[in-house]
């Protein structure tokens, strides 16, 4: 899909449009990328209707498309723009990521790498490692391996010899190692995706897996070289990137969000699902009187210790990680049920698990984001961080000049195909 370039310049070509589809809410941002800076000009958030997402996924093409045309509407109001490029956010059970390490050997290491064969060398990284997740992600799902689609990819760190390197251009050396990140998804999901984008007439630059995007955001700010596992609660999922030194290594998603603890409360409780939000608002920001808290929190303790079961199985499944990083870092709209944080810090989930030590575990909140500048001044909330992750990797994709990425990218469009 192809937008026309306005005739506002280039003020007008740093400008670019946020989505991020969520089983609860759909959210935008208007930005502008400023060099290793992006400035947020506009906002706008519309809540899903009963029926049009599930755990991640679209069940009505139509009305998400209507929720994010609102939405959208909305935030270049305020933006005074409406920018061409998009940059689409996608997570949820069907969206798998993994990062996979490949060597490549070359033939004469006392050559230095040229172009032509850095463009071989991605090549066959790439589909060494497409083929690879890709098979894991059939397996996994029950679908055949056609029926999988390739959605985002991204070189996530490289060495020749051992020896980091940002550009292999030059070097000498006889092995060749990337890691690369790819994220797939059912071709049902992905079809959808291509539908919502088709219908908003605008520019795709890149559909991109949220949970690597979130693992990334840490990159733009002085914890350069940070590791953590970023855990992203939302409406319908929660979303696990595994960061380390800088590099996101895996993620995982779970079928669990606020969604259940909301469903939960109905039950529980005897009231509407409306009513239930309501309370579970008033629960998380401590506004019940004691013995309301208290009946919210019991009613609430099963499906904590679930959702704390989901984090630990989806760690435990990183069987190939040496030492997994003792920070863990909460976001989404769902990481607001203090429940949640209480258990990772109070319980004991993580000791047969990699860790060095007992994990300390923070929330992500946007005054921590310090290249994203909110002129808005209207993020403020965990939930806020994964649309300015989807923001900060926008801008790295407007200003990027990485010789690897733009290689990349040629690879991947010829896997969509």
């Amino acid at each position: 899909m192809f937008g026309l370039k306005n005739s506002l310049g280039p003020k007008r070509e740093r400008l670019f449009t946020v989505l991020d589809i969520g089983t609860e809410f759909i959210k935008v941002l208007v930005c502008m990328a400023q060099g290793k800076e992006v400035e947020v000009l506009g906002k706008g958030i519309k809540r899903q209707n009963s029926g049009e997402m599930e755990s991640g996924t679209i069940t009505d093409i139509a009305g998400v498309i209507e929720r994010c045309h609102e939405a959208m509407r909305d935030a270049e109001r305020m933006a005074g723009s409406s920018p061409q490029s998009l940059i689409l956010g996608v997570a949820g059970e069907l969206i798998k990521g993994d990062t996979s390490m490949v060597t490549y050997k070359r033939k004469d290491p006392g050559s230095k790498v040229q172009q032509e064969e850095l463009k071989n060398i991605i090549h066959k990284v790439q589909w060494k490692a497409f083929e690879r997740v890709r098979g894991n992600l059939a397996y996994e799902t029950g679908f055949n391996e056609i029926d999988v689609k390739l959605v985002h990819a991204a070189i996530v760190d490289t060495r020749i010899d051992g020896y980091k390197v940002s550009n292999p251009i030059g070097f000498q050396g006889r092995e060749v190692m990337m890691s690369v990140f790819n994220a797939f998804s059912p071709l049902v999901h992905y079809g959808a995706l291509q539908t919502i984008c088709a219908e908003l007439d605008k520019e795709l630059l890149a559909i991109m897996a949220e949970p690597y995007a979130v693992g990334r955001l840490l990159g733009g700010t002085e914890l350069q070289g940070y590791s953590g596992i970023f855990i992203d609660v939302g409406g319908g999922t929660t979303d696990l990137s595994i960061v380390i030194d800088g590099s996101v290594i895996g993620t995982k998603m779970f079928n669990l969000g606020g969604r259940a603890f909301t469903k939960r409360l109905a039950q529980a409780l005897n009231i509407s699902h409306e009513e239930a939000e309501e309370v579970k608002i008033a629960f998380s920001n401590n506004q019940l009187e004691h013995q309301s808290q208290t009946i919210v929190g019991k009613a609430l303790a099963g499906d904590t210790e679930i959702w704390l079961s989901g984090v630990y199985f989806s760690l435990q499944e990183l069987s190939d990680i040496d030492s997994l990083p003792p920070t863990v870092y909460l976001c989404g709209g769902g990481s607001l049920l203090p429940l949640l944080k209480d258990g990772l810090e109070s319980s004991d989930w993580y000791k047969n698990l990699k860790f060095p030590r007992k994990p300390q575990v923070k929330y992500l909140l946007p005054k921590n984001i310090s290249h994203v500048k909110d002129l808005t001044k209207q993020l403020d909330s965990p939930a806020d961080i994964t649309p300015m992750a989807l923001a900060s990797v926008g801008m790295e994709i407007l200003s990027e000049e990485k010789l690897l990425t733009k290689m990349l990218q040629k690879v991947v469009r010829l896997m969509q195909v």
